[in-house]
């Protein structure tokens, strides 16, 4: 199959971006798919979640930014989960804003980077940090997918939305189209502000919203703790069962997600 590669962004922390990677990725891996995971958050939350310390971390993602001929994979670290492979990230990556001006054309570099490993995997997930600069940029340019993680309550709202004017932004230098999908997360049904915050979202972007909705579930943590990833800790969890459905529909129903368009 042609490798797909998955971001997942939004200009918002805690919305579960990496709980929606890593959950995806051991899926996709329990599967038999070849997976690569890669991490562009400076805080590095998906390195973390795999047992490094961005902070100490000699080889990571940040090398390809500040040397263009640096072969990837030499920078991917084998998980304790079969057919799944990372691409780790720096804390040195926060530095890249202020060194964009002096390195210059920075906004293809995972994009010409996966190229080298097109033929090794059939996905790659990607984690971005909750800001728009050069590593969601980058992340924005590689994908053919795009999810977007919007915790079902006001204040995430609003992120995402200012999401949707980046993405906006974005899409004028953008040469191909791009699917994007929006993902309700920590919804909890017994409370009113879940439910009133995803009549909004779907009011809001419509057709364009997960038929998954993700539930608050402690296995996640409890997953994370264990170092394993949530379906390999408990594949009859909740909110495990709630990303089987969305990753159902990314791969059954993938021609039905709509592209963006700058209209949204």
């Amino acid at each position: 199959m042609t490798m797909q590669v998955w971001a997942v962004a939004n200009q918002k922390g805690g919305v579960g971006k990496t709980t929606t990677v890593v959950t995806l990725a051991g899926l996709l891996a329990q599967q038999g798919h070849q997976v690569l995971v890669v991490d562009l958050d400076p805080h590095g939350s998906l390195t973390s979640y795999f047992g490094l310390d961005p902070d100490t971390i000699n080889n990571s993602v940040y090398d390809l930014f500040v040397n263009p001929q640096q072969e990837v994979a030499a920078l991917f670290i084998t998980t304790n989960l079969h057919n799944l492979t990372l691409l780790p990230a720096s804390s040195r990556m926060a530095a890249l804003e202020r060194q964009a001006g002096q390195l210059g054309g920075m906004g293809l570099i995972i994009q010409q980077a996966l190229v080298q490993v097109k033929s090794t995997f059939d996905y790659v997930l990607i984690d971005s940090p909750p800001i728009l600069g050069v590593a969601m940029i980058n992340a924005l340019a590689a994908c053919e997918l795009l999810l977007m993680p919007v915790q079902t309550e006001f204040l995430a709202i609003k992120g995402l939305m200012r999401m949707s004017k980046s993405l906006d932004l974005v899409l004028k230098t953008r040469h191909q189209q791009l699917q994007a999908l929006v993902l309700p997360t920590m919804y909890d049904r017994r409370t009113k502000s879940s439910i009133q915050s995803l009549r909004i979202i779907r009011a809001e972007f419509g057709e364009r919203v997960s038929h998954a909705l993700i539930p608050i579930d402690t296995q996640f943590r409890n997953a994370s703790s264990a170092g394993k990833v949530p379906s390999e800790y408990n594949h009859l969890a909740r909110g495990v069962q709630a990303y089987d459905l969305l990753l159902t529909q990314l791969q059954r129903k993938r021609q039905q997600i709509p592209q963006w368009s700058r209209e949204n």
